[in-house]
């Protein structure tokens, strides 16, 4: 294997093995604590535009399954693993990860301490980085991230759909605003007699209200809800008009929407073990989350919004609703793929909604 640095905006160096595509990478360096579904999360667009350090130690051991992938093309800028495994053993793979990783053109590095770079995100929050296997020095490397401009302007535009689709033939017809939306999300939809039409996030009202929906679905995706105003204004735009629901990015679209803030996390929420409390019943679900945004807890006191859900580790909002609207959402992640199936009675509740609507 040939040596490959991560070099971190505050001067850190770690140095460890190159193990997937040959060449380098600038993004912002994220955690996630899921103990497996990497394949899933190598194609999840919430992750466009950073590098990924997985805390679980052992990663690629049952290889790369191009029947899990969650949209078509990979979106992360770099992995970082403790250790790979080469070798894997599943009767549904594909490719080794590594394979997976260099047929893609995603840089890796392996053998380096995640759980010290780990700590530093959490204490300094999520920072620049980069991946290379150059022989540059590290001061020139450093100053590299340091002038790199990590903006998430446009990262929606780059993952949404190009044109409006259909998937399903079910009698409920959903519309999904796609800002970068899972694939799982439409197939649980689908799975539950729903006709599912995909719009991009650029979508105009009148398209939207054309297919004569029964309700409507704000999907995950990247970066800051703040950059997409257009959205927010077609949630405004349909208040009343259609029951709709937030999924991740799209919770924090419909808070935006309705009078609420929202804010840049520390380091975020990524990983398959998060508990959140349902205030309504008292239940607690582990669930599945990737965002680095949150809406503000304060700011929803003087709007039509409740909370409904709460995140048990931080306090942080998981979940709201609107005191006269059909209107509701969860910042975490019901399809769960990968991760926990706690939250999956989320989408019947949902078609429970608009059945009552009638």
């Amino acid at each position: 294997m040939k040596q490959a640095r991560l070099v971190l905006e505050d001067g850190t160096i770690f140095y460890g093995d190159s193990f997937g595509f040959r060449g380098e990478s600038l993004g912002e360096v994220v955690f996630s604590t899921g103990m497996t579904g990497y394949q899933e999360m190598i194609t999840d667009p919430s992750f466009r535009g950073q590098i990924v350090t997985l805390t679980y130690p052992l990663i690629g051991n049952y290889g790369s399954i191009l029947n899990d992938i969650e949209s078509e093309n990979p979106h992360i800028k770099g992995l970082i693993v403790k250790e790979i495994c080469h070798e894997f053993s599943n009767f549904r793979a594909d490719f080794s990860l590594a394979e997976y990783l260099q047929r893609n053109e995603i840089v890796a590095i392996s053998g380096i301490d995640t759980r010290a770079l780990t700590i530093k995100i959490r204490e300094n929050g999520s920072m620049k980085g980069l991946i290379t296997i150059s022989d540059l020095p590290n001061s020139e490397l450093i100053k590299r991230v340091e002038e790199y401009n990590f903006s998430t302007s446009n990262l929606v535009n780059e993952v949404t759909a190009q044109s409006t689709y259909v998937q399903g033939q079910g009698s409920i017809k959903i519309g999904l605003i796609d800002c970068g939306t899972k694939r799982s999300i439409i197939r649980n939809l689908v799975k539950r007699n729903c006709q599912v039409v995909v719009f991009p996030a650029h979508a105009k009202l009148a398209e939207v209200i054309s297919y004569d929906l029964d309700a409507l679905v704000f999907s995950n995706g990247p970066g800051d809800p703040q950059d997409i105003p257009h959205v927010v204004e077609l949630a405004k735009n349909l208040a009343g008009k259609l029951p709709m629901y937030g999924i991740c990015l799209g919770h924090q679209i419909l808070a935006l929407a309705f009078g609420a803030k929202t804010y840049k996390m520390k380091f975020g929420h990524r990983g398959g073990n998060h508990p959140v409390k349902d205030l309504a019943t008292g239940k607690i679900y582990i669930t599945a989350q990737n965002h680095g945004y949150a809406v503000d807890k304060d700011s929803i006191k003087d709007t039509d919004l409740e909370i409904t859900y709460t995140n048990l580790t931080d306090g942080t909002v998981e979940g709201i609703k609107h005191k006269k609207h059909l209107v509701t959402s969860i910042q975490f992640h019901p399809e769960a793929s990968p991760g926990p199936t706690d939250a999956q009675y989320i989408f019947d509740q949902f078609i429970n909604m608009i059945a009552k609507r009638g």
